[in-house]
């Protein structure tokens, strides 16, 4: 599976720094997904569910806080105050 950069980046510092094949949070209008090509945007985040599929396939799920997720054609950021990951 095609993969893409992303960030996911709080005050306290980067909470994930590298490739994704899938994320999938609440945007402004709603649950959405990204995966490899997305079409660039931006929009607010909503405190929800996130899951997260890294490079290598592993799915972590957790309660993401509310912020800000830009996609473009290099990388995808999530800025956000914290995102509490089921796994830890």
């Amino acid at each position: 599976m095609s993969t893409f950069s992303l960030i996911i980046s709080s005050p306290d510092g980067d909470l994930y720094r590298g490739e994704a094949s899938r994320l999938i949070l609440r945007g402004a209008e709603g649950d959405l997904a990204v995966m490899a090509g997305h079409v660039p945007f931006v929009t607010a985040v909503r405190k929800g569910r996130c899951v997260l599929e890294d490079g290598e396939g592993l799915r972590r799920t957790g309660l993401i806080e509310a912020g800000l997720l830009t996609v473009d054609r290099e990388k995808t950021t999530v800025l956000t105050t914290g995102v509490h990951w089921k796994d830890e």
